[in-house]
């Protein structure tokens, strides 16, 4: 697993309430931990676009709710640079439920997915509709 170039800025703390975009049965999420952060004491770990976090499911079918899960973080309000210079921002905050190694649980991806993220994760690339 490697980084994404530059310095990614982290729009979504641990606390984070999210939707879920694909089709496992999870609609909201919560970011419990993220996966692979390195801080600094007191600090409160952030994620961004293509960070791997564990989440637990708050609203969703019965079977998914009060969960842990492994999730890919697809979209964030916060706006990002790209190497290119354009700043990219989306309409809400997105996470797509993976197993640990990256293999998504569902079979189909609602909305757009940035292209960050579809570069690291190539089953989350595969499943997206549209990649912005």
């Amino acid at each position: 697993m490697q980084g994404l170039p530059g310095n990614q800025t982290k729009g979504l703390i641990v606390g984070s309430r999210i939707t879920c975009a694909d089709n496992t049965g999870a609609k909201i999420t919560k970011i419990i931990s993220v996966k692979g952060y390195k801080g600094v004491h007191r600090r409160v770990p952030s994620a961004g676009i293509g960070d791997l976090v564990v989440v637990s499911v708050i609203k969703g079918t019965p079977e998914m709710r009060r969960q842990l899960f492994h999730a890919v973080i697809v979209r964030q309000k916060r706006p990002f640079r790209r190497p290119d210079g354009t700043m990219v921002s989306f309409e809400d905050n997105a996470v797509v439920i993976t197993a640990p190694n990256g293999e998504t649980k569902g079979t189909d991806i609602k909305g757009p997915v940035a292209k960050e993220a579809a570069e690291r994760w190539a089953r989350i690339g595969a499943l997206a509709s549209i990649i912005v």
